[in-house]
């Protein structure tokens, strides 16, 4: 290939890496931990108050709540799974003026039991969305509202990146066979990053041009749900996604009393899906004459319609199955192919093997945005010394790409730490967390670019990284200091699933702390090679490049 072209695609490559390395750091470490929001949120969640209503009961409670309760027929769910979290067996919501799918907009949750006379009582939950918040960062690229602008801006974001994977195999394309696994190490560490950022870019490939490519899907999906309604399912979409009846269907309104039994409507789904594990019981409209029951439920075996599984939506009273579109290895073509794109987006296949296949995968594309940032800014500043005898100290643009770099990218991390954090102790002060998450979050995100442009590119990243351990850290010893105090311990029960969370953050501390000992370690020579005790990060001095020199 030659020359002239290979450097238009170097350029092509270094900019649109540049113009979006940090936002994709953020969706990247924030997907990460997305993939296990589940767990997460369990971890910070105080222990059920209440043993669940044995699913034996189930449709007793489904009766005796409708009675007392007749609006709450429109739209219910009966939990199938428990978890020590929670023991709400059926629950509902109402809306708020903003509510959507991905956030609460105000909405007030509640949850029906049986009292010990066997009466429906009713009472209002505060269940957790500290993992939606972390979902909102990943799906926005750290913007604080996911709304239809961001998504936008998320959606463009992706194409740059597409654009950048394009131009990146391009470029390593001439020597890939020879430099493949080629890990120079020495003392020429910027060889040995661009070694390392080569190697990881091209293992994951696949991974990131699916990444890119549904990342675009979803940013743009209401336009292209309006054109999957209309030539794909002929205007019919939304009466799928309901699992209505058509309306020559229709007959007089039917009491709930007749409904049959949730383990009889499971198992007639089972009869045409005997793979499916059941998650929950979604009730519609279940007075009316298009009553329906969502059957969701999950199949490892299956692509997943959606991140939560898929459903089978059933009529609650003749048990007719209305519709497989959206259940789990049941799907159309047309169907499946549409499923796919979230199913490859949110590891919605293969179980938990391909979610921590998954997870690994996000924090290495995380490093990756990372480390394309700290080559352009040692590349940047060899040709300044190079070229103009100067240094990086006097290269303006260099050094606030350099603080950028470090404060956006490690104040992401140092934010959902600490937010992961407090939200486990505010539970615990009796607090609401859910007004919280925000504020912590942006006050410590910021509060790190700040500290990276006062400190310089040379120390901050250091001081960043140690933070970035200690509040990492802090996740574990909260659950340890919690096990130990009396009055706190029922704070810290949990399953293995919370258990994998602590030992996570313990594993992702100490590698955290790792890296910042690495790079003190490697201010401190240069220091003495330089025969100097003023700080590297001072005016006139030689700095480094966000994660220490490379030379």
């Amino acid at each position: 290939m030659k020359a002239d072209i290979l450097r238009i695609y170097k350029s092509i490559h270094t900019w649109t890496g540049i113009l979006c390395g940090m936002a994709l750091f953020i969706a990247f470490y924030a997907g990460a931990l997305t993939v296990f929001k589940a767990p997460l949120t369990q971890w910070a969640s105080p222990p059920a108050a209440h043993e669940a209503v044995p699913l034996a009961n189930a449709e007793a409670l489904i009766a005796r709540t409708l009675a007392a309760r007749p609006e709450v027929a429109r739209d219910f769910t009966l939990q199938l799974q428990e978890v020590p979290a929670s023991s709400a067996r059926l629950v509902w919501r109402v809306a708020g003026k903003n509510a959507d799918e991905h956030d609460g907009g105000g909405a007030r949750h509640y949850e029906a039991r049986l009292d010990a006379n066997g009466m429906a009582t009713a009472e209002e939950r505060h269940p957790l969305r500290l993992g939606e918040f972390i979902d909102t960062l990943h799906r926005v690229v750290g913007l604080p509202v996911d709304n239809d602008p961001n998504r936008w801006f998320m959606g463009v974001v992706s194409l740059l990146y597409a654009l950048a994977l394009v131009s990146g195999i391009i470029l390593v394309s001439p020597t890939l066979v020879r430099d493949f696994f080629a890990l120079r190490v020495g003392r020429n560490l910027k060889r040995l990053l661009l070694d390392a950022h080569n190697v990881v870019g091209i293992v994951s490939l696949p991974f990131h041009l699916v990444m890119a490519l549904t990342a675009v899907v979803f940013a743009f999906h209401d336009e292209i749900y309006l054109l999957q309604n209309r030539f794909l399912y002929d205007g019919n979409l939304p009466a799928i996604m309901q699992g209505a009846r058509k309306p020559a269907e229709a007959g007089v309104p039917r009491h709930p009393a007749d409904m049959l039994a949730p383990q009889e409507l499971i198992a007639r789904v089972r009869a045409v899906a005997p793979g499916f594990t059941p998650d929950s019981l979604q009730y519609l409209q279940v007075t009316g004459a298009r009553a329906v029951v969502r059957v969701w439920c999950k199949d490892s075996g299956a692509i997943q319609p959606r991140a939560r599984g898929g459903f089978a939506a059933i009529d609650p009273y003749s048990g007719k199955i209305l519709s497989q579109d959206f259940l789990p290895g049941r799907q159309s073509t047309a169907a499946l192919v549409v499923s796919s794109f979230f199913a490859l987006h949110m590891a919605a296949f293969g179980g938990t093997a391909v979610q921590w296949m998954y997870f690994v995968l996000g924090i290495g594309g995380a490093w990756l945005f990372y480390s394309g940032n700290l080559l352009w800014i040692e590349s940047r500043r060899r040709k300044a010394q190079g070229l103009e005898g100067a240094q990086l100290g006097e290269r303006r643009d260099v050094r606030i790409m350099a603080a950028l770099t470090a404060g956006i990218c490690l104040g992401s991390v140092c934010g959902i730490s600490a937010t992961l954090v407090a939200t486990k102790w505010l539970v615990h002060l009796g607090l609401a967390p859910d007004g919280w998450y925000a504020p912590i979050y942006y006050a410590t995100f910021f509060a790190c670019i700040g500290w990276s442009f006062l400190k310089g590119e040379d120390r901050a990243p250091v001081h960043l990284l140690y933070l970035a351990a200690a509040l990492t850290l802090a996740m574990p010893v909260s659950t340890a200091v919690l096990l130990n105090a009396p009055d706190l311990a029922s704070l810290a029960i949990g399953d293995m699933r919370t258990l994998t969370v602590d030992l996570s953050a313990f594993v992702g501390a100490l590698g955290l702390a790792a890296m910042a000992a690495a790079l003190a370690a490697k201010r401190r020579r240069r220091m003495l090679q330089d025969g100097s005790d003023r700080p590297v990060g001072d005016a006139g001095s030689p700095s480094s490049v966000g994660a220490g020199r490379l030379h």
